[in-house]
């Protein structure tokens, strides 16, 4: 129900709080000021949420008061998603925001400052927008015009926050899709961002330094190709840490440890594997959609796989809200399909993030149909390479 209650716990003594901030069962969403201070959306009574049942209204509430006395900070409409506040804790760049969701990848942005006034921080609603330390990042989903430059969808773009909001308009491009490449997330660290990429549908991952004009990049190496890669700051506040998770469809997650500009990371921990992935092995193709458009696929099948037509084969795709499907660890479809000599396929159909938020938006209301063109070229496509067949 996207419910749950809330109880404040005491981290020494391993007991909930008595009379702390606890709140009934609703769609709540809590988080600190300071130690006796939090932000709170939740249902405070009649028309206090949205027609989507999350909270209208977030408030500020003082430890050892009523919930009734909690100040408002932010009232939205109930055509509204839901409202949101949080503080950003960083020393020395402690800022408070408030989110107002207009729609599932529609969010207004407000700065709260000291004294309480609020300043909408003037970037798309429809883009990804973070604050570390001195910098703001935007991740846009549809083209933007600012400062007198065009910046394209799917481009991660970056500036001092005080700047912004001061009123410059002016960013350094930190990464440009391509026909074949898109970004999928980026981690901050101590003094580095680290960012994960594809291209075309197998992860990338780049460093960059700030620096003045283009930040420097590095790439880093040692991961096995064919991989799906997430990468997390250990610690951001304090060190340039970082840890690598890798899986593939024949390797079980492996998670890496290491430290940027010391080496490359290690292996620290490996996920059991459930199958005997010896004699299988993995590939990417394309398939030509209805309307032209090159649809990749990866092919999950024995060595020397046979391409007379008679292998049994499953085919799997999802194509929604930006999902990728990227390769992933799956003991089930190893032992139950792969280990019988069973082929499995996953298409990467539009409606999926794998080329960005256009490859999402193509396949969106009147267009969806192209999610299933997509999954029925590919099907098409391995019986005319005589990998499978339609009985098969």
């Amino acid at each position: 129900a996207d419910a749950d209650v809330v109880r404040e716990f005491d981290l020494k003594t391993r007991t909930f709080v008595a009379n702390g901030f606890n709140l009934p069962e609703s769609k709540t969403s809590i988080g600190w000021i300071d130690a006796d201070n939090v932000y709170v959306a939740t249902d405070f009574g009649p028309g206090s949420m949205t027609r989507s049942s999350y909270p209208r209204i977030v408030k500020a509430w003082k430890r050892g008061t009523p919930l009734s006395a909690a100040s408002v900070v932010y009232e939205g409409s109930v055509d509204d998603l839901f409202i949101n506040a949080y503080r950003d804790p960083t020393p020395g760049f402690v800022r408070d925001f408030v989110e107002r969701a207009l729609a599932f990848f529609s969010h207004e942005r407000v700065l709260r400052g000291k004294d309480g006034r609020l300043t909408r921080i003037d970037v798309p609603n429809d883009a990804k927008m973070n604050v570390f330390r001195e910098w703001m990042t935007v991740e846009l989903r549809t083209p933007w015009t600012v400062g007198g430059k065009t910046y394209a969808a799917g481009s991660l773009l970056a500036t001092r926050f005080d700047d912004f909001m001061a009123g410059r308009r002016e960013f350094t491009v930190l990464f440009t899709p391509t026909d074949s490449t898109s970004l999928v997330d980026y981690s901050w660290t101590r003094h580095r961002l680290i960012l994960d990429t594809m291209e075309n549908v197998v992860s990338r991952v780049t460093v960059l330094t700030p620096r003045r004009g283009a930040w420097k990049q590095e790439a880093i190496g040692g991961t096995p190709p064919m991989s799906a890669i997430s990468t997390h700051a250990v610690d951001p506040e304090h060190s340039d840490a970082f840890f690598l998770t890798v899986e593939g469809f024949l390797d079980p997650t492996t998670l890496y440890y290491g430290t940027l500009g010391k080496g490359r990371a290690a292996p620290i921990k490996h996920s059991p594997a459930f199958f005997d992935a010896s004699k299988d092995d993995v590939s990417q193709s394309f398939a030509t959609s209805k309307d032209g458009t090159r649809v990749p696929y990866f092919v999950i099948a024995p060595k020397h796989l046979k391409l007379d037509g008679g292998n049994p084969t499953l085919l799997y795709g999802y194509g929604g809200f930006e999902v990728s499907m990227q390769p992933h660890y799956s003991g089930s479809i190893g032992r139950a399909w792969l280990k019988r000599g069973g082929v499995y396929v996953v298409a990467n159909i539009r409606g999926g993030g794998e080329y960005g938020p256009a490859w999402h938006q193509a396949a969106l209301k009147p267009n969806r149909p192209r999610a299933y063109e997509d999954f029925a070229a590919v099907a098409q496509d391995l019986v005319r390479r005589g990998v499978t067949t339609a009985r098969h």
